[in-house]
């Protein structure tokens, strides 16, 4: 993927809307941005707890209200991107070892990384129309990756990244049923220069929110219904479970 490659997201018919959750973060602003420069789509909605309708992924009532609201619009929803996550806060950081985990911790991140974007799939999925191709992409993370976890540690961010995989792949195979040009991804997005990966090295190693935008909308744009339930990262690697 070259650095001028730009998505034109030419493979999602250009008649619906798309939504960016967690709009109010880097990746989730830069998505968001890429997709409205796209001119793909007549609408595109940033969602946070800071929007108007609101949405927090521990209120199951928000999420619900937000998709009435979608549903009710007279476009068909074609693109959603999860880009909410939790890595660390004032309170929890990830874990070094084992006698570092903690019930409260490890029911947060599960809360955010996991049941939170449950709860999306059950309440939007319903709205990806049968004909054409539609995209639920989550972001998840390749220390989510059980097959390729050589250092160890993380155990939060690890085990509700791995949880958040298994929800994508599951509900994968329902929506097949019913939604058959639907595609269902959780990709990597790499490490990017922001507020959840700065204690990280972050600022060294990371890439720009507007790269890693540009990078997971393409892969997004290449992929079809055959690679829904998948693990992607951003480069397109086909990530091991």
């Amino acid at each position: 993927m070259t650095e001028t490659a730009k998505p034109d997201l030419s493979s999602i018919p250009d008649d619906g809307i798309a939504l960016v959750a967690g709009a109010s973060g880097a990746i989730g602003g830069a998505l968001a941005d890429a997709a409205e420069a796209s001119g793909r789509f007549r609408d595109v909605v940033r969602l946070s707890r800071g929007t108007t309708p609101s949405l927090d992924l521990l209120d199951e009532a928000s999420i619900e209200a937000v998709a009435s609201a979608i549903a009710v619009k007279d476009a068909p929803m074609r693109l959603f991107i999860d880009a909410t996550g939790f890595l660390h806060n004032e309170q929890f950081t990830p874990e070094k070892s084992l006698r570092q985990i903690a019930p409260a911790h490890m029911a947060y991140a599960f809360a955010v990384n996991a049941i939170g974007p449950a709860l999306l799939m059950k309440h939007f999925l319903p709205l990806i129309p049968a004909q054409g191709k539609s995209v639920f992409a989550t972001l998840s993370a390749k220390v989510g990756s059980i097959g390729d976890n050589r250092l160890g540690g993380w155990y939060s961010y690890r085990a509700s990244k791995a949880a958040l995989n298994m929800l994508i792949k599951t509900a994968s195979i329902e929506v097949r049923r019913s939604q058959p040009n639907a595609v269902l991804l959780a990709l990597h997005p790499g490490t990017v220069n922001s507020r959840l990966s700065q204690p990280f090295r972050g600022e060294e190693i990371g890439r720009p929110a507007s790269d890693a935008a540009r990078d997971l909308l393409s892969v997004i744009d290449g992929l079809g219904p055959e690679a829904s339930g998948g693990f992607y990262a951003y480069s397109g690697e086909e990530l091991p479970w």
